[in-house]
């Protein structure tokens, strides 16, 4: 495991839609665990900070606290913007309920790609993604201005592409996308 230079939070996003899924993925069950419950031990794994970040309202049975994301809409910047001003740290890696395959040692990488960057993340889009708390300016503008497209906004940042293996880095979008 890579040596970070500084401490790390890691941030759970659970306040989806999950409209292709049909129900709420940070529910849904892989090797008898929810996605969620998964995810938020590989962050214990890879970080010493780590929280959940979503709606009050779905009123989640998981078995840590979710922070409400105090927005009604449902766009991972939401819960970016939301879990950087959360953060106890400069630093944090923001994870969606629906990557389970992402391992501890990738998120780390990615931690230590942004040792000098505002962001970091894989050739496959904006999350997983390493963000500091130097790019809340420019995330808080575009969401306030209604520009929820996160990929637009990592751009925008000038955030480094880390390499990443696909097969780690792939998404549940259907219960068929589940082992």
């Amino acid at each position: 495991m890579a040596d970070l230079a500084e401490p790390v939070t890691g941030i759970l996003l659970v306040g989806g839609a999950s409209r292709r899924f049909g129900s709420p993925k940070a529910l849904a069950e892989l090797e008898g665990e929810p996605l969620a419950v998964r995810i938020h031990r590989t962050l214990e794994e890879a970080f010493e900070h780590v929280i959940a970040v979503g709606k009050a309202v779905d009123a989640l049975p998981l078995p840590f606290p979710v922070e409400d994301d105090e927005s009604e809409l449902r766009a991972s910047l939401v819960g970016l913007v939301a879990g950087l001003r959360l953060a106890p740290t400069d630093l944090a890696v923001v994870v969606p309920t629906d990557l389970p395959f992402v391992t501890a040692a990738y998120l780390r990488g990615l931690a230590a790609a942004a040792d000098d960057a505002a962001a970091a993340h894989p050739e496959s889009g904006p999350l997983p993604g390493a963000y500091r708390k130097a790019a809340l300016p420019v995330l808080e503008r575009r969401l306030a201005a209604g520009h929820l497209a996160l990929r637009a906004a990592a751009a925008e940042l000038g955030a480094r592409v880390v390499p990443g293996d696909p097969q780690l880095l792939r998404n549940v979008n259907a219960p068929a996308d589940l082992p």
